[in-house]
């Protein structure tokens, strides 16, 4: 299913988790309590958009977030970039590619990291 994405709002939360198993552990959990399905990208990665704001399940120790990590939408990285530069944001994770777009994350002034994606 897809669905419209609108600039600048929330467009997807990702929750980290231990590893394989704890990925399949909370798919089943959250599959019989709220009926969400998944799709699988591999043994450590899963998304649905059926939980209203689309929402993944990251489990490779290499580039799961720390705490749940909210993602934004732009339909220009490369100026939301600059802006969050100039308005005293951090890059935290540079500019990178996946199935669906690319993004980046960053931390602003007070120490809340989030994530920029863009489908374009």
């Amino acid at each position: 299913m897809t669905r419209p994405h609108t600039p600048n709002h929330i467009d997807y939360i990702e929750f980290p988790v231990s590893d394989a198993d704890a990925l399949t552990q909370s798919q089943t959990f959250f599959s019989s309590v709220f009926g969400w399905s998944y799709k699988n990208w591999g043994d450590s990665y899963a998304d649905t958009a059926d939980s209203g704001v689309g929402s993944g399940l990251a489990a490779d120790p290499a580039s799961r977030p720390g705490q749940p990590l909210v993602v934004i939408y732009t339909d220009d990285l490369a100026a939301m970039r600059e802006k969050i530069l100039a308005a005293g944001g951090t890059i935290t994770r540079d500019t990178f590619a996946f199935p669906g777009g690319r993004r980046f994350h960053f931390r602003e002034p007070s120490g809340i990291e989030l994530a920029v994606w863009s489908d374009k």
